[in-house]
């Protein structure tokens, strides 16, 4: 049996976003593991005697009004903000593809009740349910990480859906079904193995997109309360202190542009892994 190859494209064309943003992804994802363990300072230590000392005079990033250190805020807030936008991207993941899965599975009404629930869900932003949260939850790590994950479940379940629909078309599903196995199985076994890359690069931007909303959240105070670093409370705290001081507000703000642009670059870089006519159509 025969085999097409896939095109392949110019050397240096596709490596380069996919090399650059789990470049910077990694970087992140380690200081955050490290800073379980190490930081510079107490990122909660406060030292009135060398407040708002700016980068360099007292440590590489300066410090806050308290005299805390920015850099080890900055770490102790990579693993929060992190686990925080992984942990409502895991939860998006799984219910939008349950629900997505499903859908394309058992089809009719199923598929519609499933699909208009996901409209609905959709129609109330991260920040709306928040809020709404917070009244029943108070602010607060679980309050983030399902109000972003409430909010992600319809854009995994649309493209799981659809990708699911696809797969189903093919031969290997048809054969399978005429030897008698069941629809939940054949999603197992077949179809959420073949979308596996589409959900990847998927979860990858939305891990971007999910860090923008952690520190939207924490910005507003709905995120982890004080005294825990957050990057969102950081710019915050910065606002008072933006003519006097404007590091406070430059690098909280840089770290978030950084963290976000790696994990577009990553995800722009699998979507081009996985599907290499992409790079045949340019």
């Amino acid at each position: 049996m025969s085999t097409a190859s896939a095109p392949t494209m110019p050397v240096g064309r596709r490596p380069g976003p996919l090399i650059a943003g789990a470049a910077i992804t990694s970087a992140f994802i380690a200081i955050a593991v490290l800073s379980r363990f190490w930081t510079p300072e107490r990122p909660t230590h406060i030292r009135m005697a060398l407040r708002l000392k700016p980068p360099l005079q007292a440590g590489l990033f300066g410090t806050d009004p308290f005299g805390r250190d920015l850099l080890s805020m900055l770490m102790a807030g990579a693993w929060n903000s992190l686990s925080t936008a992984f942990l409502a991207v895991l939860l998006g993941l799984v219910l939008g593809v349950a629900l997505g899965g499903a859908a394309a599975a058992l089809r009719g009404r199923v598929e519609e009740v499933a699909m208009r629930a996901a409209d609905l869900v959709f129609a109330f932003p991260a920040l709306i349910s928040a809020i709404m949260l917070s009244n029943i939850l108070g602010p607060g790590q679980a309050t983030a990480v399902l109000a972003i994950g409430i909010f992600i479940v319809p854009v995994f379940a649309r493209i799981a859906r659809g990708a699911a629909l696809q797969v189903w078309a093919r031969d290997f599903c048809l054969a399978a079904q005429a030897a008698g196995k069941g629809r939940l199985r054949i999603t197992l076994e077949h179809i959420i193995p073949n979308i596996a890359g589409t959900l990847l690069v998927q979860a990858t931007i939305q891990l971007a997109l999910a860090i923008l909303i952690e520190s939207g959240l924490s910005f507003l105070g709905l995120g982890l309360p004080p005294p825990a670093p957050s990057w969102g409370r950081m710019l915050s705290d910065a606002q008072t202190y933006l003519g006097s001081a404007p590091w406070l507000a430059i690098v909280p703000g840089g770290t978030i542009a950084l963290a976000v642009l790696g994990f577009n670059l990553l995800g722009d870089g699998l979507r081009d892994l996985f599907d290499p006519r992409r790079d045949a159509r340019r």
